[in-house]
């Protein structure tokens, strides 16, 4: 399959399930080329951005697992080809 380049944003409404979020993305390590994360000190938000290189199969999968987390909002875009 065809791998192509993505970010994905995650926002976590609740920071104490930054734990699961770190190891779920840590799983996925392989198609994680960088990422950011800016936690609101003053609030109880962060957001964690990543960029990825991997087939539509993996990197479906790594979106999939953040957006079941609850507290936690996911949003992916991805190149429609490289």
């Amino acid at each position: 399959m065809e791998k192509r380049i993505g970010t994905i944003t995650v926002l976590l409404l609740d920071r104490t399930v930054a734990p699961l979020i770190n190891s779920i993305i840590s799983e996925h390590q392989e198609i994680v080329l960088a990422r950011q994360g800016l936690p609101f000190h003053e609030r109880p938000v962060a957001v964690i951005s990543l960029i990825v290189e991997g087939d539509v199969n993996q990197i479906n999968a790594l979106s999939g697992k953040l957006g079941k987390v609850g507290h936690v909002e996911v949003k992916a875009v991805v190149t429609k080809s490289c």
